[in-house]
């Protein structure tokens, strides 16, 4: 491969990414109006602003591997354009969506071309790093291990997860966070200004409840926003004096519903059932409902949701209030009998319900217990007097010898040990004095006396 060739891939990697190119109006407002330098830059000033370590490595041209980590919207990419249009490496660009270990390859040989021949570094940004698999990563790690590449993986899950621990140990991790309103304001304004890539031309004028309502339902998302911008504009006509006037309801008419931030395999899945969990537990509808909302809305399976109220239902109400299990399931019915949107007020319902029960974790506790001895103690055998003796061998063997019929005894009772002899005495359950478990409790202590109000 010769020097021409490597000055052919340089320019046409560049020209790949977006950078130093000249931007036609066909392509997207918020393609257009990426940032070209930390000056244009907007947000993460705990990254990048002056001073800190990551934006002095970038202008020294003296990168490590990293990984970008944040939600959509919030620079990323846009980050990584910055770092092209700053650093004298050359940049290699990759989607993982399309790209696979054929093109990996293709990237390290012409990176160590390049190194050899010109000294130049090579940058390998991997876009959605997160869709690469096992192997593709794998096919990385060596390459970042011996510097043949300096990775830059951006990622909306959490790498922890999603990426592999060998290359997730030779990379920084560095987290962006959503876009406070204020910063979406000023990347909309900048937009609006803007007659070289934005729509300066158009004379746009944007009310100012029209430019909050935007602001504040893009959820932080600048791609979001500028989207939504640009389809108004465009379906709006000039006036008689060349103006573009953006109401407030041609901004709603553009977003259609507010870009809630969710994926339903990722962060903010787990993110918010765990919001919705600690709602309930924590006695709080309103709060409960709002979580169960905001997944519903974003398109949850509610059958997910269902599945979750089951389980809280057990874990967090149990005994306290034993009806709670059988409204859980009650919703889970409906969810599977009707769908959505019919099912939201089933399970609005079954949220509330659990939300203002009574709590008790004795039930989760006790199993608890009960998984530990059976993982940690011997499997003792029944004691012969609860083995059913249903052949003659097992009668003269003792089976069954000595058990209590407790229907032959007064109030139904009888004491007698029916846990193995190793475990003489357990006791796993704890009824508290919440709700219906009160009455269990007082049940509990009038059968077995004094064993009931031991503390193990």
């Amino acid at each position: 491969m010769t020097l021409f060739d490597l000055n052919k891939l340089e320019t046409s990697g560049k020209e790949m990414f977006g950078v130093d190119t000249e931007l036609s109006q066909d392509v997207p407002l918020a393609t257009r109006m990426r940032p070209r330098s930390f000056a244009e830059f907007v947000g993460q000033e705990h990254l990048v602003g002056e001073e800190r370590v990551l934006r002095k490595c970038i202008e020294k041209d003296q990168l490590p591997s990293m990984i970008f980590w944040g939600p959509p919207g919030s620079g990323k990419t846009t980050l990584a354009y910055v770092i092209a249009s700053v650093t004298k490496s050359h940049f290699s660009p990759l989607s993982a969506v399309s790209a696979g270990v054929a093109d990996l390859r293709r990237i390290v040989e012409e990176a160590r071309h390049r190194r050899r021949l010109s000294g130049q570094r090579t940058i390998l940004f991997i876009d959605e790093i997160h869709r690469f698999n096992k192997t593709q990563q794998d096919a990385v790690l060596p390459f970042v291990e011996n510097g043949v590449v300096i990775l830059i993986g951006a990622t909306t899950e959490n790498p922890s997860f999603e990426v592999i621990s060998a290359l997730l140990s030779r990379c920084r991790v560095f987290t962006l966070n959503s876009l406070t309103d204020d910063r979406v304001r000023l990347i909309v304004e900048r937009a609006i200004e803007d007659e070289e890539r934005g729509l300066g031309k158009f004379k746009v004028k944007l009310d100012e409840d029209a430019l909050k309502h935007l602001v504040v339902m893009s959820n932080g998302d600048a791609r979001v926003a500028l989207n939504a911008l640009e389809m108004a504009t465009q379906a709006n006509s000039p006036d008689a004096d060349g103006y573009r006037w953006l109401s407030l309801k041609t901004i709603e008419e553009a977003l259609q519903h507010r870009a809630l931030l969710y994926d339903k395999s990722g962060d903010q899945h787990y993110d918010l059932i765990s919001a919705l969990h600690k709602s309930l537990r924590g006695s709080d509808p309103d709060a409960a409902l709002y979580w169960m909302g905001r997944m519903l809305e974003a398109g949850e399976d509610p059958l997910y949701i269902a599945r979750r109220l089951v389980r809280f239902a057990s874990e967090d109400v149990g005994m306290a209030d034993p009806q709670a299990l059988m409204v859980a399931v009650a919703a889970q019915q409906a969810v599977h009998f009707v769908g959505m949107p019919e099912c939201n007020l089933a399970l609005a319902e079954a949220v509330t319900y659990l939300a203002t029960a009574p709590k008790s974790n004795s039930l989760y506790e006790a199993y608890s217990k009960v998984q530990e001895d059976v993982e940690r103690s011997r499997n003792e055998p029944v004691p012969l007097h609860l083995r059913n003796p249903v052949t003659g061998l097992m009668h003269k063997m003792d089976y069954g010898k000595g058990y209590k019929y407790a229907h032959d005894y007064s109030g139904h009772f009888v004491e007698q040990q029916n846990l193995p002899a190793q475990l003489k005495g357990k006791r796993y359950y704890s009824p508290t004095d919440q709700g219906y478990e009160r009455e269990v409790r007082t049940r509990l202590k009038a059968w077995w006396g004094n064993k009931q109000e031991k503390k193990d």
